[in-house]
């Protein structure tokens, strides 16, 4: 069976709960993560019609007043990716036509972000395209979650806050108190990342995997940078998509010698074959957060779902009383 926590915190400013200038609303994509913020700060989410016509198109009607208010939309742009980024632009495009005073569109898991610069010709840069459509529908604000490469930030032209799933991981894996960590980053890309990661789990020592992609979604794994041996690895990355690289990872780990292998990722993506390559037996564990809803289908043995809903949900307290956010990190 699969498992969950929930990381604690407390509420540092005083309620807002009875504040009728917040308001709060739910795309479709992660109900379930928006009705726990929404319990974190005390308050209901916002009442909506959403529906579509007979073609597919999409409707949506905000069923009370928001004149002058200060609106956040929670709505993280996972699979269907196009289906939900729409629903964002539109939630988004009526909240403006509201009248509401600050629209922030509060988006877990950011699509589109591996395509974040041209690698080749004739390539769309679909990050930057994504940042532009949203700016355009009328947002004021993003509140995003571990991008998958930290320049997509300046890819708007309007204030950006970018948290981190690692606080979540962290208190979980010390509280399970293993020894003999390193943390292992899956490529080069990624040792920022793992390295700060490290930093935080007592300045444990650090391990690269050097990796060569010959395909999108083909990882294929050259060697390891680092001692591993009789170690326990943790693997750290932003996301795991079909689960090539980290399951390649894990693999070579164990034909280094190392112990026991742990993966933690902050976003769930899960496209096959994902399942199968992380249910095979290389991990003792794969952790990840509930950026993506997790269907009780892609849950297996080895799974540990992490809520995120008490980070959110402090964000947006702080984003809405203009305290700080990156005092959370330090």
């Amino acid at each position: 069976m699969s498992r969950s926590a929930t990381l604690t915190l407390q509420p540092t400013l005083p309620p807002i709960a009875d504040n009728n200038r917040l308001r709060l609303f739910s795309g479709s994509a992660n109900v379930p993560l928006s009705q726990e913020v929404a319990r974190y700060l005390g308050m209901d989410l916002g009442p909506m019609v959403r529906k579509r016509f007979a073609d597919g198109e999409l409707y949506i009607q905000i069923q009370e007043s928001i004149r002058g208010c200060d609106v956040y939309l929670i709505q993280p742009t996972c699979q269907p990716v196009n289906a939900h980024l729409m629903e964002l632009l539109i939630m988004v495009d009526a909240c403006r036509r509201a009248s509401a005073r600050q629209i922030t569109a509060v988006i877990p898991y950011y699509g589109y972000a591996r395509a974040d610069r041209k690698t080749a010709g004739r390539e769309s840069i679909t990050a930057k395209l994504v940042a532009n459509l949203i700016t355009e529908a009328g947002a004021s604000r993003i509140l995003a979650m571990d991008l998958h490469s930290a320049q997509i930030q300046g890819y708007f032209d309007i204030p950006f806050d970018h948290v981190y799933g690692s606080p979540v991981l962290l208190d979980y894996l010390e509280r399970k108190q293993l020894s003999d960590i390193v943390v292992v980053s899956p490529d080069v890309g990624g040792v920022a990342r793992a390295r700060a990661f490290a930093k935080k789990l007592n300045d444990a020592p650090l391990a690269i995997i050097d990796k060569r992609r010959q395909a999108h979604n083909v990882a294929e794994v050259m060697n390891v940078i680092g001692d591993v041996e009789g170690k326990t690895a943790v693997l750290v990355d932003d996301m795991i998509d079909t689960g090539g690289t980290i399951c390649e990872g894990a693999r070579i780990l164990r034909e280094e010698g190392a112990r026991q292998v742990y993966a933690c990722a902050t976003h769930a993506v899960f496209s096959p074959p994902a399942i199968e390559r992380l249910s095979s037996g290389v991990f003792e564990e794969v952790i990840v957060t509930n950026t993506i809803p997790v269907p009780e289908e892609n849950r297996f043995q080895q799974l540990t779902v992490l809520s995120v809903a008490n980070l959110l949900g402090e964000t947006i307290w702080r984003v809405h009383e203009d305290s700080s956010v990156s005092s959370m990190f330090r």
